[in-house]
């Protein structure tokens, strides 16, 4: 909110913590229908005016062009309103690479009626265009933005994107942030940045190299194990249980108990959510082949979605 919405995050109470409410969105009978309906991130905050009244926050990450994002944003308004009887603020974080393509209001016209709803929209091309002042930002969500940006500038080319992704890398290091934070920002840019084997195996070569200059202690090689696959799910189930018997303990037994599972849940849905970002809004069907998968089975897909241009060629 600092980064993409400062005026509007000034008007927050941030003593009092955000509630998320987009899981529990989920579940009313909000998506039930043909046209399912999922909020990117609704937050339930207090205002620092108004005698600090509750507002919902809700933000929709846009990253290709649609004609029907005024409209969505609309809905998602008036809906998510009518469920919590609270208002909603809505802001729409656009991440296309079309710098023209601004939208910020729904209009419906028709015989003497007007219904006109307009939103707050921040542009990540806006932000990328002095990329040195963005990577010297101390701000992660400034290194997120640039991530997303060299993602782009790469197109799927195996060669640029390991360079991208070991220059980013480098950055996070050299800003000499806390361990838990360059855990969060390396699980970002392995979902955003995914690399075939052999310049997977040469990046952790190099990020191996770069703990030990940097005396990275905290990064341990149980959570790079994690971190190298794009999976949180097994990490978290181990620290879990880490907070019962002792940190160091408890991450060594999730890594007993909880790695197999782990790696193929968290395989599961990082390539469901990476075939989404491609192809758009996946079947029941192919959501249900992801889940039932080997692990093997979907390092192949993995590998198979670096050139393919379809679902189908993925697949097959």
């Amino acid at each position: 909110m600092d980064f993409y919405f400062p005026d509007f995050s000034a008007r927050i109470d941030w003593r009092q913590r955000p509630r998320f409410r987009d899981k529990e969105l989920a579940k009313l009978a909000f998506g039930a229908a043909s046209d399912v309906m999922v909020a990117d991130k609704l937050a339930e905050v207090r205002l620092r005016d108004g005698g600090g009244r509750q507002v919902l926050i809700h933000i929709e990450i846009q990253a290709q062009r649609d004609r029907r994002l005024a409209r969505r944003m609309r809905d998602y308004n008036y809906r998510i309103g009518e469920a919590y009887g609270l208002p909603v603020v809505s802001l729409a974080l656009l991440a296309d690479e079309h710098p023209n393509w601004r939208p910020r209001r729904f209009r419906q016209q028709l015989q003497g009626t007007v219904k006109e709803f307009t939103f707050s929209i921040a542009k990540l091309l806006d932000y990328v265009a002095d990329m040195e002042a963005l990577e010297a930002s101390n701000n992660p969500i400034a290194w997120v933005s640039a991530a997303h940006r060299r993602t782009q500038q790469a197109h799927h080319d195996p060669d640029k994107l390991y360079a991208a992704k070991i220059h980013l890398t480098r950055l996070l290091f050299k800003h000499r942030w806390s361990g838990k934070r360059i855990i969060v920002l390396l699980t970002i840019v392995n979902w955003m940045m995914t690399l075939p084997e052999p310049h997977h195996q040469r990046y952790l070569r190099a990020i191996s190299r770069l703990e030990k200059e940097h005396e990275m202690r905290e990064y341990n090689q149980l959570e790079q194990t994690f971190i190298d696959n794009g999976i949180k799910i097994g990490l978290q189930r181990g620290r879990q249980e880490g907070l019962k018997q002792g940190i160091e303990q408890g991450i060594e037994q999730g890594l007993e108990q909880g790695l197999e599972q782990g790696r193929q849940e968290g395989a599961a849905a990082l390539l469901e959510r990476q075939l989404g970002r491609r192809f758009g809004p996946l079947s029941l069907t192919v959501r249900k082949k992801l889940a039932k998968a080997s692990l093997e089975q979907l390092e192949v897909w993995s590998d198979a979605l670096v050139e393919a241009q379809s679902l189908r060629q993925v697949f097959r």
